[in-house]
């Protein structure tokens, strides 16, 4: 490969060098892999092959030689193929999403019902369930992904936002057959069956991760209309929210792991609304040179919009959550929920 092939492929994230590689396999063998993925992945690895462009000869080989390596390192004569493969997905998964996924690649199930609504776009979703009664709306997003969910509900009426929340909140599980009920409605409006996968759902800490996902002026009213129906349930979720004052909490190790993703400019915009214990913590967790030159920053930035500085902070929260949620670090949040 050609010098600068090499460093084009280097420059390449992971999702790009998979979208090269499922692009080298044709359209039947990429349609099988992308098949066991997630929505999101699937999303993500199709947003790339999209924009993919100047892709050379050299740099598919570098692709597919790296590839085939990988593989050699990782799989040995004797292990079975199923096996490997639920290694591999709980390491990357959690058992839980492991285990999913695994049934669904052995069952050869196609995504339907429920299960369906996480192909879909945020704003289709509400669209699908607007008309719903706030009960079914409420047990829907318990059942999706936080940032999905909080996707959605900002697709939703106003008045609706608090009631379906709250009801998420004191939502105590549901029955499986209740469940698969409500999956076989989803079925016939948009053609499916049951998954007949069913787990706990709703709480005040679905609720509150949830509530995460929003936009702060969003958050702001959610909480203030839920606050005026129920004090003690607005009380009860948001002491389980993860705010980003709640970072001083984090061990020394897990904060300097969250400060080599978040990209200084977010950081320093974040940094202006954070409180003096906050930002001591984090000068500690740097260089002495880093953190001298992040405190002359701040004293030379200007004002900026209070907008500006909670969506920082939001980032650097959704960050600290992708984190934790792959293990690499500890989260400690109030109400100890976040582990």
């Amino acid at each position: 490969m050609s010098e600068r092939a090499d460093r084009r492929e280097a420059s390449r994230s992971g999702t790009e060098r998979a979208a090269i590689l499922l692009l080298t396999l044709g359209e039947t063998e990429a349609a099988q892999v992308l098949k066991h993925m997630g929505a999101k992945e699937v999303q993500r690895i199709g947003t790339a092959m999209a924009k993919l462009a100047n892709v050379s000869r050299e740099e598919v080989r570098g692709v597919i030689s790296d590839f085939a390596q990988t593989v050699e390192s990782q799989t040995s004569v004797g292990v079975g193929a199923d096996e490997f493969l639920r290694k591999v997905l709980v390491n990357a998964l959690g058992e839980d999403k492991a285990a999913s996924i695994i049934d669904r690649i052995n069952i050869g199930r196609s995504t339907k019902g429920l299960d369906a609504l996480k192909w879909m776009d945020s704003r289709q979703v509400a669209e699908l369930i607007r008309l719903e009664h706030p009960q079914i709306i409420a047990i829907v997003l318990a059942y999706l992904d936080a940032d999905q969910s909080a996707e959605i509900l900002g697709h939703l009426a106003p008045n609706v936002r608090a009631d379906v929340v709250a009801r998420i909140a004191t939502l105590d599980g549901i029955q499986p057959s209740a469940l698969t009920e409500l999956d076989d409605i989803m079925e016939k409006q948009f053609a499916g069956k049951s998954t007949g996968k069913t787990s706990g759902l709703g709480g005040a800490k679905a609720a509150a991760e949830i509530i995460n996902f929003l936009e702060p002026s969003q958050e702001s009213a959610l909480m203030e209309q839920i606050e005026k129906s129920d004090q003690a349930l607005a009380a009860r979720i948001l002491d389980l929210v993860f705010v980003f004052d709640n970072l001083i909490d984090l061990d020394d190790r897990s904060m300097q792991e969250l400060l080599r993703q978040v990209p200084a400019e977010r950081l320093l915009l974040a940094m202006k609304g954070a409180d003096e214990g906050l930002k001591d913590k984090i000068y500690k967790n740097m260089s002495q040179r880093a953190a001298e030159m992040l405190k002359d920053d701040l004293e030379a930035k200007g004002p900026v919009r209070l907008s500006e500085v909670e969506g920082a902070q939001k980032e650097i929260l959704t960050i600290a959550r992708k984190l934790a949620e792959s293990g690499t670090i500890a989260l400690a949040g109030k109400g100890e929920e976040y582990v």
